[in-house]
């Protein structure tokens, strides 16, 4: 039976009896999914106010597009980015729990030390930045931990695996050790759904997601209009609403504790209807 979960945001416990949503907020101009982008002020202001007004427990803002052969971006800009969209949350939700999704040690330094952000969401693992692990630990914040192999430039060149699964474990097993170590308490896995992974590969990990609840920890799930959906059926992101929900509807079914959204109304349904079918079958 697996455990209920917390994780401390800003010095409150968040219970993870149930799962919660974590709405995306993109302040990058090249982000997979158009629609997600804001870059000016008002826009900024209005995804904020979108994202908590539709139920969303966590803000993750990230100015870096992680999209397959996307263009790198200086620290300056990265944090320049941030920086605006940081005051504008801080402005108009000063009590939303922020999640800042980098993988560079000094933008995770410089968003909580100067923006009061509350976890680091690191896409890379902690391998873009050797001292990563070191900075979260300094810094006391919860850190989601994912899975990807290379870079967000190389990771689709035809990603390969003897037994992606049992590889997966590994690499969580000997990173989460290392963390622990360190004194990092909060740590999140996210099994990094189309991080160097082909479609078969991405449903391969749905199926086998439960898999990584031998860790005892939250499990975030982001499938959110990614490619194993409108390149399984052959039309854009635009389209892949009924699919991400299809998607989370499952990985909730199999121990997702977060879910990683551009669209926070439709996972937050999700989530109502199937913590209501475990309280009616718990009943009986």
């Amino acid at each position: 039976m697996k455990e209920n979960h917390s994780i401390n945001i800003n010095g409150s416990l968040f219970g993870l009896t149930t799962p919660l949503v974590m709405g995306i907020l993109n302040v990058t101009p090249d982000s997979f999914y158009s629609d997600s982008r804001t870059q000016g002020d008002g826009e900024i202001e209005k995804r904020v106010l979108q994202i908590i007004g539709e139920g969303a427990s966590i803000i993750d803002i990230g100015a870096y597009s992680s999209r397959p052969n996307a263009v790198d971006v200086s620290t300056k800009e990265e944090m320049s980015r941030l920086r605006k969209g940081l005051e504008i949350i801080n402005r108009v939700a000063p009590n939303a729990a922020v999640s800042v999704d980098t993988f560079r040690a000094d933008v995770a330094s410089m968003c909580v030390e100067e923006y009061g952000v509350a976890m680091v969401n690191d896409i890379s693992g902690g391998e873009l930045d050797r001292e990563m692990f070191q900075r979260v630990a300094k810094l006391r914040v919860p850190y989601i931990l994912m899975h990807m192999k290379g870079t967000p430039q190389t990771m689709q060149q035809e990603p390969h695996y003897e037994d992606m699964i049992r590889e997966m474990l590994f690499y969580f097993s000997v990173r989460t050790q290392q963390l622990k170590e360190l004194g990092v308490n909060d740590i999140i896995i996210d099994p990094g759904f189309g991080f160097a992974k082909t479609l078969e590969h991405n449903y391969e990990l749905m199926g086998h997601l439960e898999d990584f609840e031998i860790f005892d920890m939250p499990i975030l799930v982001g499938i959110s209009r990614k490619s194993m959906i409108f390149n399984l059926f052959g039309n854009t992101p635009a389209e892949a609403l009924n699919g991400t929900t299809v998607l989370n509807t499952i990985a909730l079914m199999k121990g997702a504790d977060i879910l990683r959204v551009h669209d926070v109304r439709q996972a937050v349904e999700a989530i109502k209807i199937v913590e209501k079918m475990k309280e009616c079958t718990n009943a009986k």
